[in-house]
């Protein structure tokens, strides 16, 4: 079984009619997007098409101030030098970006709220405090209706050792004062180029199996690699994965069909264009196993 599309928003163009044809197209579908894309436009720019199709569910992010720097400092909850740092996961920044999100996105509940890029916390021997005082606000969120679940959204926090599927557990569970916290998603850079990681996912370890061991939700962002796996590819690369399917179809079926991975997120203008490929059966272990040796020479170590 592959994982389902989920809309990206990060570089594309126009959020409100891919958002409308993804509801349309999908019937239900998700949308995954942050306060500072499409240069701070991309909330404005989504809320309509929310308000009109209900059936749409929607992540969001908080982490980077851009756009609402000077009013978070006006309102006293993001320091000067955070601001231009251009990031902060400080508890109260948290809570005031999270309302300033729901009112944004018109949305009483956001489904998933990510912390955005923990990586980029100044202090990483603080990042564990940190995060757990995050979550405690993310948890207070949750129990008065505010959002649904909430996780981490990251490029390169695992694959730097920066933070672990365990850990993020354990200081969620000492947020919540218990196992049953809302900490239920990952997103992580996860295609091709990335073949350490899916060797790791065939075996049920790494960031990607370790979430889905404990039924997280895995968001699975640039299965393409910006477009950098479509022309590095090969049509014989493609073939190998699914015969009939061009490169991009191949390279992103590969995305979906890690096991573990529960949403592939793609800035499409066209979903029912990527729905073709994901309508495809998932592609077999064994033959990811035989993509992972033709890429071992690309990929040492």
């Amino acid at each position: 079984m592959t994982a389902t599309l989920a809309l990206g928003t990060y570089r594309l163009r126009d959020v409100d009619a891919a958002a409308r044809r993804s509801a349309a197209d999908l019937g239900a579908a998700w949308v995954d997007t942050a306060p500072n894309y499409l240069a701070g436009r991309a909330h404005r720019l989504l809320a309509p098409a929310l308000a009109d199709h209900p059936c749409l569910r929607v992540s969001t992010k908080v982490g980077f101030p851009a756009p609402g720097a000077a009013a978070a400092v006006a309102a006293g909850v993001l320091p000067s030098e955070d601001a231009e740092r251009g990031h902060s996961l400080a508890a109260r920044y948290v809570r005031w970006q999270v309302e300033r999100n729901r009112a944004a996105l018109g949305r009483a509940c956001l489904d998933t709220v990510f912390l955005h890029n923990p990586e980029r916390t100044s202090d990483r021997a603080v990042l564990p405090i940190v995060l757990r005082e995050a979550f405690a606000v993310l948890e207070e969120a949750a129990a008065a209706g505010h959002l649904s679940a909430y996780g981490i959204a990251t490029w390169s926090g695992f694959a730097k050792g920066l933070i672990t599927v365990e850990e993020l557990d354990r200081l969620a569970a000492e947020a919540a004062g218990s196992p049953d916290h809302r900490l239920r998603a990952v997103q992580l850079p996860v295609s091709l180029v990335e073949a350490d990681a899916l060797e790791l996912a065939l075996d049920g370890r790494g960031p990607i199996g370790e979430a889905a061991q404990r039924g997280w939700q895995v968001f699975a962002s640039a299965p393409l690699h910006g477009g950098e796996l479509v022309r590095a590819a090969t049509d014989e690369l493609a073939a190998l994965l699914r015969p009939g399917l061009s490169v991009t179809q191949a390279c992103l079926l590969a995305a979906a069909s890690y096991p573990g991975v529960t949403k592939v997120l793609l800035s499409a203008s066209t979903p029912a264009h990527w729905e073709a490929a994901l309508d495809q059966a998932a592609i077999p272990p064994w033959t990811l196993r035989k993509v992972c040796d033709v890429l071992a020479p690309h990929h040492p170590g």
